[in-house]
């Protein structure tokens, strides 16, 4: 007997729309106008609930520019700092989403918490361990979303992984290999910030390390971290002959390009990562997470991208039999990146939690902080995490 179109339809999965309210505008300012923050305009125009009503930049007039060449028009743009935009009542501020250079997010975020508004912070969360306890405690302080920008996390594969770990088919998890990253990628078509010491004060480690570490800390439960024997370097970024049209960049070169670590973590669980802008090699490795009923094979990508590079494989057995079972790859037909900016306006219309909580990249951070303490002190070190 032929099923009904009704019975048929029971077995679709739902794409129904969210309704977006927008009777309450939420006015959005713009700390930072740099080369990501185009990204972020591009994903917060699309919102229907959203005004971009202010923005600044540390060099005079940038700011200016940026809107005008992204014909948005109407944003406020004369400040001489984020502090002179901050103290500007007349904005009526709800949100700030914050695109500047790695050193200046911690200030940049607690000056925006403490003036009561909620903050998108663009990864990685800050330099250093401190910096990013002193971030939670503006947060913990002012009760306002603060949500840090891993658009990977929206990524329905990404969400596979987590799935697959919780759904204890790994067993207990005891090792995991993770990191990636790029043969020739040292990020400067648009300048020096992401090179230079004073601007980002972490190199690949930060631009992209913080991705691969997210993609496995998140799938287990974003345990604590407790021990680091971390390793960086400079090999290429430090070479003239690596920039053709711009060896002085070269001189100017003061972060890793390449990084790697054994991490001891909460649950008698170690993490082994590695991460590259630039190595003598295609890739640095799959990411492995193994388990003591099976073992999650993710391939890894050209150029990190955060998403998978193919389908994943679980290794087990079945009735003493060794198997593969294949994970076939999801379609995302929705950009992660307007879900990161959807998601972090859904919270703060709603009262509900930050989509990506600082209170787990904390972890991720101290990781990172880790791995360069322990380079510079040439041995394996304690993560200590200080109270919030």
């Amino acid at each position: 007997m032929a099923l009904k179109k009704d019975s048929l339809d029971a077995f679709k999965e739902s794409h129904d729309v969210a309704v977006i309210d927008t009777a309450k505008k939420m006015r959005v300012g713009f700390i930072g106008c740099g080369w990501i923050a185009g990204a972020h305009l591009e994903s917060f125009v699309k919102q229907p609930d959203v005004e971009i009503v202010a923005g600044c930049d540390l060099v005079p007039g940038k700011a200016a520019k940026f809107f005008e060449e992204h014909n948005v028009e109407g944003v406020k743009t004369d400040y001489k700092d984020h502090l002179d935009m901050l103290a500007d009542k007349s904005l009526q501020l709800d949100a700030v989403t914050i695109c500047t250079y790695n050193r200046q997010h911690a200030n940049c975020a607690i000056d925006a918490l403490n003036a009561g508004l909620h903050v998108l912070l663009e990864k990685p969360m800050c330099v250093t361990l401190e910096e990013a306890v002193e971030i939670l405690r503006a947060e913990k302080k002012n009760n306002k979303v603060l949500s840090i920008g891993f658009q990977p996390r929206m990524d329905p594969n990404m969400k596979k992984i987590k799935e697959i770990v919780e759904s204890g088919v790994l067993g207990k998890i005891y090792y995991i290999q993770t990191g990636g990253g790029r043969r020739r990628g040292i990020p400067t078509p648009f300048g020096t910030t992401f090179i230079e010491d004073e601007t980002a004060g972490i190199g690949a480690l930060g631009d992209i390390g913080c991705y691969s570490l997210d993609m496995v800390l998140n799938a287990i439960g974003n345990p604590k971290p407790l021990t680091v024997s971390g390793y960086k370097s400079a090999f290429f970024g430090t070479r003239p002959d690596y920039y053709p049209n711009h060896p002085e960049y070269a001189e100017k070169f003061g972060v890793d390009d390449f990084a790697a670590a054994f991490v001891r973590l909460e649950g008698d669980i170690i993490l082994d990562f590695r991460i590259s802008w630039a190595m003598n090699m295609d890739t640095s490795g799959d990411t492995l997470i193994l388990g003591t009923e099976g073992g999650l094979r993710i391939p890894s990508t050209e150029c990190w991208n955060g998403s998978t590079g193919g389908p994943m494989k679980i290794y087990h057995q079945v009735a003493n039999s060794q198997v593969e079972t294949v994970i076939p790859e999801i379609q995302n037909n929705v950009s992660n990146f307007d879900m990161k900016i959807r998601t972090f306006l859904d919270a703060c219309k709603n009262g509900t939690p930050a989509p990506v909580p600082a209170s787990q990249i904390l972890y991720n951070q101290a990781i990172l902080d880790g791995i360069v303490k322990s380079s510079e002190l040439n041995r394996e070190i304690e993560i200590e995490i200080p109270e919030i």
